[in-house]
């Protein structure tokens, strides 16, 4: 057995509702537990005067699948100039910057005090090499979202109006690849892409050769999702991502899923007013959606919070990567999955001086600001088509410190006072409730019950902080980290690569639909059925999640 005590530490565990008590920590062979009887310990690490909180949970990034690693191929200027990660006892050696390798993207998440990150866009086709790079990716607990909102045996279902093979397609595929989530991309925009170069403007424009529209789509996957009682909510990336006047599109989707249960992601690129056709015309439109979202308790989000500097945007929507060529002139990459999706890589530099990068960095900081409960918000950057996860602390700075915001305000495009709100905008985070956004949120919304919280039962994931009134420096550098009760940052330094957990949810299907998928699969598809599903075998240390008992939108 071994016993792990976290003493007299500065706690913050909203989950539990504690804000700030001094306590001790427990973890007994990994999980949170009460004191054992005899009091004694392996290892005491002493907090006394330090901040305590639950490893940090990333929600929706981009660290494996085809998109991410065409991406890691097309930035080679950037891998010149970006620090590497140097070989030591615990660490092997290798590449950073906006697209970092493998296991360089378990090494810096677990050195910012992250325990889980889940991959949001990950094409069935290509599942097997997705698991493949998780499993390189150490430290950190991981999944991934399956694509699904272009996906054509999903669209026949939908226009011969057979919900039931929906739901058994939904359930069948998410097993087959052992994925965690169903994600719409551009619901029936990126299957326009690809019949005529164009985009779905419109949640009721019928999508080339199908009779559906993206609403169909989006109704459709989100009760399926709600019947078959899936941990996390249909987790939507928006039409029209990235345009201005999409906030219209964005309303009209979150209409949509009245009574449905839906997480809204990289909301900040969804919030925008203005014309199409005149990018002078660009604005914020946080204020009504975040109304909307305060109003409707069936809505979550994370914000895709944009920072200023270099990154890559890559996305499963391939229009929007012509559409930022197109804007910005650079060299980009688009593909195609078939059947299923597609994805737009671009490199991309937002400047502070830029009137829409400058509002794109506002829009977000608004939407942090505005969300009346935070337990319904996460933090993300869309990492890294926003900016890299590690700008998280700079974001945490920003979301506790008025003063800061003010600063960089002053020195942003004038648009940013006149054309949003956030100048207006005096709340400053507390430190609980950064914990909420960063961890306890997270988990809720993913329905990982042992996750983002210290109670009895939860995964021992821990991370210990420095105080210091620099609160970007306190949050960048933790003084220990610990995953699933092992210590792998001691005093700052990693001293531990362990290979994490993969989450994927096991959902009863109907097997009599089964003949149905195969045929289907031997008419269109290129490879064998038999090829298609990941056996479990295949994977590497895996827990599988079971469907909620009820999942009615409150």
């Amino acid at each position: 057995m071994s016993v792990l005590k976290i003493e007299g530490g500065t706690v913050y565990d909203p989950a539990n509702d504690v804000d700030g008590a001094v306590r001790d920590i427990w973890i007994i062979d990994g999980v949170v537990a009460e004191a054992p009887a005899d009091g004694r310990a392996d290892r005491i690490i002493d907090a006394r005067n330090r901040i305590v909180m639950p490893g940090g949970i990333d929600m929706h990034c981009h660290i494996a699948g085809p998109k991410v690693n065409a991406a890691r191929k097309m930035m080679p200027d950037e891998k010149r100039t970006a620090p590497p990660v140097r070989r030591t006892r615990f660490t092997r050696s290798g590449t950073t910057g906006s697209v970092p390798s493998t296991f360089a993207t378990g090494y810096l998440y677990a050195g910012l005090g992250y325990t889980t990150a889940f991959d949001a866009a990950i094409p069935p086709l290509m599942a097997r090499h997705a698991h493949e790079e998780l499993q390189d990716t150490p430290v950190v607990d991981k999944g991934f979202y399956v694509l699904m909102g272009n996906n054509h045996f999903i669209m026949r279902q939908i226009e011969a109006n057979r919900p039931e093979l929906v739901d058994a397609y939904v359930a069948w595929l998410l097993d087959a690849v052992k994925g965690y989530a169903a994600k719409l991309v551009n619901p029936g925009g990126v299957e326009v892409w690809k019949a005529k170069g164009d985009n779905a403007h419109g949640l009721d424009e019928p999508v080339p050769h199908f009779n559906v529209t993206p609403r169909q789509i989006i109704q459709a996957v989100a009760d399926s999702v709600d019947r078959l009682g899936l941990p996390h909510p249909v987790h939507i990336h928006c039409n029209n991502l990235g345009l201005p006047g999409n906030f219209a599109t964005t309303l009209e989707t979150m209409k949509s899923l009245e009574g449905r249960r839906g997480h809204l992601t990289h909301i900040q690129f969804h919030s925008y007013g203005g014309d199409p056709d005149a990018q002078e015309t660009f604005a914020s439109q946080v204020v009504p959606l975040v109304e909307y979202v305060n109003a409707h308790p069936n809505i979550t989000v994370d914000v895709g919070q944009v920072l200023f500097g270099r990154t890559t945007s890559m996305t499963g929507d391939g229009p929007l990567g012509y559409f930022l060529h197109k804007v910005t002139g650079r060299k980009w990459f688009n593909a195609d999955t078939e059947m299923e999706a597609g994805c737009g890589i671009v490199p991309i530099e937002y400047r502070n001086r830029s009137m829409v990068h400058a509002l794109q960095w506002a829009i977000g900081l608004e939407w942090y600001l505005l969300m009346d409960d935070p337990w319904r918000v996460a933090m993300s950057t869309d990492h890294p088509n926003g900016a890299s996860f590690l700008a998280y602390p700079q974001i945490i700075a920003l979301l506790m410190d008025r003063d800061r915001r003010r600063d960089m305000i002053a020195q942003a495009h004038p648009a940013v006072r006149e054309r949003s709100t956030l100048a207006d905008l005096d709340r400053e985070y507390t430190l609980s409730e950064i914990a909420i956004i960063t961890r306890a949120a997270p988990a809720r919304i993913l329905g990982l019950t042992h996750k983002g919280h210290l109670g009895p039962g939860a995964v021992g994931d821990v991370t210990i902080y420095e105080p210091d009134s620099d609160i970007q420096k306190m949050f960048t550098f933790p003084r220990y980290v610990i995953a699933r009760g092992r210590v792998v940052v001691d005093d700052g330094e990693l001293i531990a690569s362990p290979d994490g957990t993969l989450f994927h949810v096991d959902v009863p299907y109907d097997e009599g639909a089964v003949p149905a998928i195969r045929e289907w699969f031997e008419r269109y598809y290129t490879i064998q059925f038999e090829n298609y599903p990941v056996d479990a075998s295949y994977l590497h240390e895996h827990e599988t999640i079971r469907p909620m008992p009820s999942t009615t939108a409150q």
